[in-house]
């Protein structure tokens, strides 16, 4: 049995109780915030609490601490957690500075446990038939590909919490709301070689952008858009990514992208694409990803394997949204293996 413990039990705490608890072969042992109020609903049937780090960290009784706290306490949770011999699955984004990404990944691998990253979306039924499409050569030469975030975020959501839409502790669009989109565009079209961005703070009262759109040229010579945004009105409008290749046209969508929108290739007939679309629409969430993420967790701490999103997916993801950030800051290109040079690990 692999025990779990949760840091920062705020509203994503839910989502990784329930994952555990549905997930054979983990249980939660314990949870930790300074708000003794926020841990109430999952204290009792053998989970404890407490507000003292210090005192989570040290209970022999955790294989795997989860951290869900605000994105800025990412890095010193993780470091802290592996040196108490933990394996670690952290949320969006691992951190936010490469230096501090860095320090995760090389705290986890000097203290020999496991580090994985909340990029739940992987395991979504119509990304996994994409990936299956990419991986049979199915869309033959890229051309480009787009990830659009099209979502309201209103001025409610960020006053809820000082911390949210600062630098320091959140981030804008691309680092909060963007992020797991474009985990799925490297994960779909490799590494990025440089990137040109515009952003703006339009329509929130937050110190981080609200409104971002950058122009990607990837590694393997395709072209890319990334649209991202939290102003819509008057609610979610569209999250998708499109491929386009020379024998092959997919696009993902829908106000989540968990939809087929358009599914044409070379290699399928008109019949074969209907038959995958059918299948998508019978059961567009799949398992929730969150619980996807804790079995993989599990399994990988169990038999000693790589987990299936790593700290270096997390902080490649994470690359993106700088090198984006620091090409509107500058009002320059940015090319990424400058950018990863600087950010210490390869």
């Amino acid at each position: 049995m692999i025990r779990y413990g949760i840091i920062g039990c705020g509203h994503i705490a839910r989502k990784h109780v329930e994952a555990i608890r549905a997930t054979d072969g983990a249980i939660l042992s314990a949870v930790c915030d300074k708000d003794p109020e926020r841990m109430e609903p999952y204290l009792g049937d053998g989970v404890e609490g407490t507000v003292d780090v210090e005192e989570f960290l040290g209970r022999t009784d955790l294989d795997v601490v989860n951290i869900c706290t605000p994105s800025g306490f990412h890095a010193d949770l993780t470091v802290r957690a592996a040196e108490a011999g933990k394996h670690v699955l952290v949320e969006k984004p691992m951190a936010l500075t490469l230096e501090d990404a860095d320090r995760m990944i090389q705290a986890c691998r000097e203290n020999g446990v496991q580090l994985s990253v909340v990029h739940p979306n992987r395991f979504r039924p119509a990304i996994r038939e994409l990936r299956k499409r990419l991986e049979a050569g199915a869309f033959g030469k890229f051309s480009h590909a787009n990830a659009t975030v099209r979502w309201n975020r209103n001025q409610e959501y960020y006053d809820q919490a000082s911390w949210r839409g600062t630098r320091a502790m959140d981030g804008g669009v691309l680092m909060n709301q963007a992020i797991h989109n474009l985990d799925l565009l490297l994960w779909m079209m490799g590494d990025v070689e440089e990137v040109s961005s515009y952003h703006a703070t339009r329509l929130r009262r937050m110190e981080a952008e609200d409104t971002s759109v950058s122009i990607l040229k990837f590694k393997n010579g395709a072209l890319g858009v990334i649209e991202a945004a939290v102003t819509l009105y008057p609610r979610n409008l569209e999250e998708s990514l499109a491929l386009f290749g020379e024998k092959g046209t997919a696009v993902v969508g829908g106000p989540t992208a968990n939809w087929i929108q358009a599914w044409q290739f070379a290699d399928l007939s008109e019949g074969q694409s209907e038959e995958v679309r059918r299948r998508v629409h019978e059961d567009p969430y799949g398992i929730p990803g969150h619980q996807c993420l804790i079995r993989d967790m599990t399994d990988a701490v169990q038999s000693g394997r790589r987990p299936l999103v790593t700290g270096e997916d997390g902080r490649r993801a994470l690359a993106l949204v700088i090198a984006c950030q620091t090409a509107a800051e500058t009002g320059r290109p940015v090319r990424m293996d400058e950018l990863v040079k600087a950010g210490g690990l390869q």
